[in-house]
């Protein structure tokens, strides 16, 4: 009698903790991956470092490093993956594990439990530089934590989805860090992250709303920073339900893209 293969989802988490072990035993990519946002806020956040007008408690730099945990997200959920799935379809481990009883779920389920360590290795990095430098509080009430969790559960689902829809249009591994990079780092000035939002044109910010960079951040800003700061926002509050409707609609829409577009082989080959 023949022994049952294993389902997609064991398949899946094996394939993550070997994903896991690949990407720690590259040190570069290990030390790029983690310093890269965290480089940027220790930046944004000397150059910003005034109080804001109206607020004499909190500093710029608190804001920034409230923000900026959605470009953590968006690093290691969607650049880094994205660039990941390209390589591995560039250098044939797509087209070799196509040739097990490997599905493409439980390769998909693996670079999520990729993403997820990651993720969350990469925020605990930037709380300790907002914390540490620039006086980020980490909330002391349940509800703020929950309003956490509940984002970046839908943030980190929705970039993983836009990431690997996304490497399909890369033609090579060596095309996908300009094709990943450039919307990225586009949304993360439109949407508030590396500048003021209050700051931007009422147009920038119309079009960053239909994307969920702009709620990210937005969203992670009500968790750290002061009620009283919702006035600083687009529209004067945390809009809560609405960043969570948005950020459910990505998901969704990442998910049909995924299925829609994911290939196994290289343009050049398929």
């Amino acid at each position: 009698m023949t022994a049952p293969l294993p389902s997609t989802l064991r398949t899946g988490l094996s394939r993550g903790a070997v994903e896991v072990k690949q990407f720690f035993r590259e040190r570069d990519a290990v030390v790029f991956t983690f310093a890269l946002p965290s480089c940027i806020l220790i930046m944004l956040g000397f150059i910003f470092d005034e109080p804001l007008e109206g607020y004499a408690q909190v500093h710029a730099s608190q804001v920034f490093a409230a923000g900026m945990i959605a470009y953590g997200i968006v690093s290691t959920a969607f650049i880094s993956i994205g660039i990941g799935i390209s390589g591995d379809r560039d250098d044939g481990t797509l087209k070799r594990l196509r040739a097990t009883p490997a599905t493409a779920g439980a390769y998909l389920i693996g670079k999520i439990v990729l993403v997820a360590v990651t993720t969350l290795a990469e925020i605990a990095l930037m709380l300790a530089v907002g914390v540490l430098l620039f006086g980020l509080r980490l909330p002391t009430d349940a509800g703020r934590w929950l309003t956490f969790g509940w984002l970046l559960a839908l943030s980190v689902i929705a970039c993983t989805l836009l990431g690997i829809a996304a490497s399909s249009l890369a033609r090579s591994a060596r095309s996908a860090p300009a094709v990943m990079n450039l919307p990225v780092l586009a949304l993360q000035f439109s949407s508030g992250i590396f500048v003021n939002i209050a700051a931007l044109p009422a147009a920038m910010t119309a079009v960053s709303s239909v994307f969920p960079v702009k709620w990210m951040g937005q969203g992670f800003r009500s968790v750290f920073l002061p009620d009283a700061l919702a006035a600083q926002e687009v529209a004067g509050q945390w809009e809560h339900g609405r960043t969570a409707l948005v950020l459910a609609a990505w998901c969704l829409l990442g998910l049909v893209l995924c299925l829609a577009t994911f290939r196994w082989t290289d343009r050049r080959t398929s």
